[in-house]
């Protein structure tokens, strides 16, 4: 007797995830979900693993610096399984990234940037770029930024390509070499095309000149003054082996940053000065 056969198709064998490969990556920056720096980083982790997340900030926001949210509540919007925007700081990003969203697989490694303009400097100490870096090393995970310097050469466009040209080699490199665990890595990329970058540097932070910096006071539509901050553009004159000087001289500059803001020989002069109570 011959088998009955079913009108119904037989069902597909299920497709096996393909594993990941490479670390696990988290892209973060201070210009927001829609910054173009952040579609360049984005790329570039893709050239270093295809296990990437994306977790920042709803809106820009840049000069936050190492702020945390205290006083209002942190909002998410999820964009995909991978892709998340908060309303929050960059540091409130990693935090959410590592301690909520990623907290059953913590990535291997935290990329901020691609930051529209250098940080270099004193900018570190304003910088949300480099305080979603910060974040990432206090909770335990290496962390690079990454910012393409703007307005040192005549071109009214920014130079992204230069970034994304030549970070993927660099990150490969640092993560190869490895670094202390306090430790975040500044890489910034001069304001060239890619194919003009005279080299790479290691670097120290440099100084700016406070001279150079700008209170420019203006006058809205009902006669009140408000204000822009701003630098003065035109160049320092940076001392040799700083970030300032490799970025003014068409070099990338990638500078090593410590968590640990102790100043050893201010703390020993002032362990004899003051002695103990």
């Amino acid at each position: 007797m011959a088998k009955a056969i079913s009108g119904k198709a037989p069902k597909p064998a299920a497709k096996k995830d393909k594993p990941k490969t490479g670390p696990r990556i988290l892209v973060t920056n201070d210009d927001g979900i829609h910054g173009p720096g952040l579609a360049v980083l984005i790329r570039i982790a893709k050239k270093i693993s295809d296990d990437v997340w994306v977790v920042a900030p709803e809106e820009e926001q840049s000069g936050a610096g190492h702020s945390l949210s205290l006083a209002h509540p942190v909002r998410m919007r999820k964009i995909n399984p991978r892709k998340y925007a908060i309303r929050g700081t960059p540091t409130d990003c990693v935090l959410m990234a590592i301690r909520h969203i990623m907290k059953d697989s913590v990535p291997d490694l935290v990329l901020s940037g691609v930051n529209r303009g250098q940080n270099i400097a004193d900018d570190v100490t304003y910088s949300g770029t480099i305080a979603a870096a910060m974040e990432g090393v206090q909770l335990g995970v290496p962390s690079i930024a990454l910012s393409q310097a703007f307005g040192f050469s005549q071109s009214a466009k920014l130079n992204w390509r230069t970034a994304e040209h030549h970070a993927p080699g660099i990150i490969k490199k640092l993560l190869k070499a490895g670094w202390p665990a306090d430790v975040l890595i500044n890489i910034n990329f001069p304001d060239v095309a890619p194919d003009k970058v005279k080299g790479l540097e290691v670097t120290g932070q440099g100084k700016r000149d406070q001279a150079m910096v700008q209170v420019d006071e203006r006058i809205d539509a009902r006669h009140r003054p408000y204000y822009w901050f701003g630098y003065e553009a035109r160049p320092s004159n940076p001392a040799i082996g700083t970030d300032l000087y490799a970025i003014y001289n068409g070099y990338i500059s990638v500078t090593p940053l410590h968590m640990n803001l102790t100043h050893t020989r201010a703390r020993n002069a002032l362990v004899s000065a003051l002695g103990k109570l």
